[in-house]
């Protein structure tokens, strides 16, 4: 009866010793899940278009029509300058400079007098990506035009007027630019009588710009 009681013990110590084991083995495998459970899986990062550039240079060649010259026979060319700030991904600020004369082969006869022209406009602009690499613009403009070489009373006058353009980029910070507007203002007629002395009349002309733009 010993023996038996002493064989039963080792048996049910043996089932406890795998039982023990097998108990262990199940813990350590589920530990490594439970781990995980615990961790937040990483976000996602966003992915970027590219980097963001808060200025926007424009250089390039101008025309200008001259309907404020009486007589004119022809526009001036030029070059045309402006520097955009942009307010978020649609708006910005822009601020123009724009120089024009007559060019070197004009036409015969020339516009009478040494007729030139400068703007310098600032506006709000908005932008927009239009399909792949090209993208446009549409923008307001006051400030000031002045007429030189033709008498012009007042030689400056206030100006402002509206348009757009498009642009096509070649790279991140380069590309390229056509633009046009319509530019108003009041100026007297050249050569003024004594009757229309003085007397100013709004004309409005016609500008186009073709250009390379520079973001930084």
């Amino acid at each position: 009866m010993k023996r038996r009681h002493h064989g039963s013990e080792e048996n049910l110590t043996l089932t406890r010793k795998l039982f023990f084991w097998i108990l262990a083995a199940f813990v350590a495998a589920l530990t490594p899940v439970a781990a995980n459970c615990q961790i937040a899986p990483e976000k996602t990062p966003s992915q970027q278009t590219g980097p963001e550039y808060k200025y926007t240079a424009f250089v390039g060649w101008g025309y200008t029509s001259l309907n404020q010259v009486n007589q004119s026979e022809s526009g001036l060319q030029g070059v045309s300058l402006s520097l955009t700030r942009d307010w978020g991904k649609y708006f910005g600020l822009m601020g123009a400079v724009d120089y024009f004369r007559e060019p070197l082969i004009s036409r015969n006869p020339p516009n009478p007098g040494d007729p030139s022209v400068y703007t310098f406009l600032v506006g709000p602009e908005i932008h927009a990506n239009l399909y792949e690499k090209l993208s446009g613009e549409a923008f307001a403009e006051l400030g000031g035009e002045h007429t030189g070489g033709e008498g012009m009373t007042p030689s400056i006058s206030f100006a402002g007027g509206f348009g757009g353009g498009m642009t096509y980029n070649l790279t991140d910070r380069w590309a390229v630019r056509a633009s046009g507007d319509r530019v108003g203002a009041s100026f007297s007629f050249s050569n003024n009588t004594s009757q229309l002395a003085y007397s100013t009349h709004r004309t409005w002309n016609a500008r186009a710009t073709f250009g390379v733009v520079y973001r930084f």
